[in-house]
Order: structure tokens, then C-alpha cells, then sequence
């Protein structure tokens, strides 16, 4: 089970980078040329929806696959990121792209705690004391480290950025 927690590990840090060298092409698209217009304003909350849904299963093969106990930032993360499935998989069912600004609100959140943790897993010190200290999840413990940098937390911010460069582009060139 080891090789595939690697394994996944690589996979996933790989995914990340491409997430977040597709939100920097989103930001520039939108700024500059607008070519993807109409590619995010048909499917962007789709787009949405399903990274939001990948997210939440791979947080729960992380904890019940893999028996990886979530932390008190974690599960802030998770919060963050699960209401997410619901709240834009129905925007997508009623077609309603201003359910993208409460997507901005919760994704500004997630980044916000993904950062923090991260900046704890490599060596910063706590502001707040872990929530779960002492409970059998550490917020400091890294279950995840690719490439030097890449930690659980950073992926989950790199998902974050992503989606709060989605759901701007999405409410910036808003067709309905």
C-alpha cells in the first residue's frame, strides 16, 4: 500500500502544478485576449463541479483508504471544499453562474487555511494551535512531499486558486 500512497502522491503534486499553471492561464486569458470565453462560459461550472468532486473523493481515499487521520486544518479544508459539491453541482443543474460567487467566498477560505498549514509543514511556526493537537492528528505532520515544496495542504490551496481563477472568469464574462 505504500508504493500506491507514493504513487498517488506523484500523481496528484503532478495535477496540482497543472492546476495551477491552468489558474494562471485563466487569470491571463481573461485579462488579455478572452480565447476561452466561450469554453468557461458553456462549461466552467461544470468544469467546477468536477474538480470540486475529485477533491472530495480523494480526501476520502486519503482518510479511508490510505487510513490517513485528517487534522483540525484539514477538516477545515475539507468544509470548505465538500459544500462546494453541492452548492455548484446544483448552479450546474438550475444553470445559475452567479452560484459562483458563493464558490469565491468558500474558496478564498480553503486557500487561506491550505496556506497557513502549508506554511506550518515547512517549519513556520503556529499562530493558532492546531485544533486536533493531541488527538491523533498533528497539522504540522506531512503526508505528502514532492518535489521539495509540494505538501497536501499546498495541493489543497493550488485547488483552491484554481477555482476562485475559475469562478472569477466565470462571473466576469457571465452569459446568462
Amino acid at each position: 500500500m505504500i508504493e500506491t500512497l507514493e504513487t498517488t502522491n506523484y500523481i496528484l503534486s503532478l495535477l496540482g502544478i497543472g492546476a495551477g499553471l491552468a489558474a494562471s492561464v485563466l487569470l491571463i486569458d481573461l485579462y488579455t485576449s478572452r480565447v476561452l470565453v466561450n469554453v468557461i462560459g458553456r462549461f466552467g461550472l461544470l468544469l467546477a463541479f468536477m474538480t470540486t468532486l475529485v477533491g472530495t473523493i480523494m480526501a476520502f481515499v486519503y482518510s479511508e483508504y490510505f487510513g490517513l487521520v485528517p487534522c483540525g486544518l484539514c477538516w477545515m479544508q475539507r468544509v470548505f471544499l465538500f459544500s462546494q459539491v453541492i452548492v455548484i453541482g446544483a448552479a450546474v443543474f438550475y444553470r445559475d453562474q452567479l452560484a459562483a460567487r458563493y464558490g469565491i467566498a468558500l474558496s478564498i477560505s480553503g486557500f487561506i487555511v491550505g496556506i497557513y498549514q502549508h506554511y506550518i509543514q515547512m517549519g513556520g511556526s503556529e499562530f493558532v494551535k492546531c485544533p486536533t493537537a493531541g488527538a491523533g492528528a498533528d497539522c504540522a505532520k506531512r503526508y505528502l512531499f514532492e518535489f521539495g515544496f509540494m505538501t497536501y495542504p499546498l495541493l489543497s490551496a493550488i485547488v483552491f486558486a484554481f477555482l476562485i481563477a475559475l469562478y472569477v472568469y466565470i462571473l466576469k464574462t457571465k452569459t446568462s
